[in-house]
């Protein structure tokens, strides 16, 4: 009742975060049912259906990601006093955001199920045509299994968002420091005065080396079982079709995904100190300082997107390669789960850069009440954004004309 009540109060633009995220868990609770449709129509093609199940595990992933993120830009996940003092503490506060991301991901695969049954005539209606085909029409689907496939984005969702909020024991290094003894006191008192101490610099992040490592493992990974597995060769030296594409080489871009997640924090670092290098003037010098800042926030979210052009490019390329005979796979699920992935990653962005926002805000009026103009603020957003995309794009070239390489040798 209490996550019912905050949520009818929210802000307009916080509904529609939540909105966004009951959005991408129909998304992903449609396909889900679309695997099971298609696995319980042809019993005969169980790798097949594993395969097209196993596809779903990226837009599941976008999605609690995008719902993770949604959550602690929440305003129900701030601290407040009349909440703290009826028992309600930073615990209590992240079981209420879990639950509450559960309830909108649960809304989500309602809609999901709902328009599921409309498409397959189960409703009353006529199936809809060739789409029929994937959504397994005039089949019996097992309930036990339509509850666990749509029970997975709520419970996964609602878990990640509630361990994101939970309450963390504060480092050694930024602990309070018990007060001296007042050995040179000349105030007249029998007590020190405690000397205010600033915030220590935020640690810089420290994943680069092995980010690099899993990039240049996923690489070698996906050249080996390429130049392995022996495939029909389409035009160019070209796989025949993306069923023949090697695992190991899927292995390999996974690889990639995750060194990329874990090297764009340090980079986004760099790319600070690189842009307050020097001797800056005041606009250099806040886009550098934000940027390094705010790297360990922005940095994961910024990897995932990076790995998500990279391959969609590189997709982009092997289509082209196999133009002549394309065999699509998945059928119209394809591209509804790629735009899917790509939809949730840029919301995931938007809403990371939104809560780094609200993290400076005291910085930013603090900077306005010195007399800052606001347009100088804007060009710092502007050049941070030209800055990554700086980095992000050719980054991202770089690893899609990596990952393709071996299947075209």
């Amino acid at each position: 009742m209490l996550a019912l009540r905050l949520a009818r109060g929210a802000h307009p633009l916080v509904q529609l975060r939540r909105l966004s995220v009951s959005v991408a868990a129909a998304g992903v609770g449609f396909l889900l049912l679309c695997s099971l449709g298609y696995a319980a129509a042809h019993p005969a093609e169980a790798g097949d259906s594993a395969v097209r199940l196993l596809w779903c595990a990226l837009p599941l992933a976008a999605a609690v990601q995008l719902a993770t993120a949604v959550a602690r830009t929440d305003p129900g996940t701030r601290p407040r006093g009349g909440l703290a003092s009826a028992g309600l503490g930073p615990v209590r506060i992240a079981l209420l955001v879990a639950v509450s991301t559960a309830a909108a991901c649960a809304l989500g695969s309602l809609l999901a199920l709902l328009l599921f049954l409309l498409l397959r005539g189960d409703l009353g209606g006529p199936a809809a045509g060739r789409t029929a085909e994937f959504l397994g029409a005039g089949v019996d689907l097992p309930f036990p299994a339509v509850f666990t496939l749509l029970s997975a984005v709520p419970v996964l969702a609602g878990t990640a968002a509630g361990l994101s909020l939970r309450p963390r024991p504060a480092p050694a290094s930024v602990r309070p420091a018990a007060p001296a003894a007042p050995a040179d006191d000349t105030s007249g008192g029998g007590e020190a005065v405690p000397t205010p101490q600033p915030p220590p610099p935020a640690a810089p992040p420290a994943g680069l080396p092995w980010g690099v490592a899993l990039i240049a493992a996923g690489l070698a990974l996906g050249a080996y079982a390429t130049g392995a597995a022996p495939r029909p060769a389409g035009p160019g030296g070209a796989p025949a079709g993306p069923d023949h594409v090697p695992p190991g080489l899927v292995a390999g871009w996974a690889l990639v995904a995750a060194g990329l997640v874990m090297v764009l924090p340090s980079l986004t670092r760099l790319c600070g100190r690189l842009l307050a290098a020097g001797n800056p003037g005041l606009l250099r010098l806040l886009a550098g300082r934000v940027l390094q800042e705010e790297a360990r926030r922005i940095g994961h979210p910024l990897g995932v997107l990076c790995s998500v052009i990279a391959f969609a490019v590189a997709a982009g390329r092997l289509r082209g390669l196999l133009e002549p005979a394309p065999v699509p796979v998945f059928g119209p699920l394809t591209g509804v789960g790629a735009a899917l992935v790509v939809l949730c990653t840029a919301g995931t962005v938007l809403t990371v850069s939104l809560e780094a926002r609200t993290a400076r805000s005291e910085t930013t009026a603090a900077l306005r009440r010195l007399g800052t103009p606001a347009v100088l603020l804007r060009r710092a957003a502007a050049l941070r954004g030209a800055a990554m995309a700086a980095v992000l794009l050719p980054l991202s070239w770089l690893v899609a004309a990596a990952a393709v390489l071996p299947l075209t040798r």
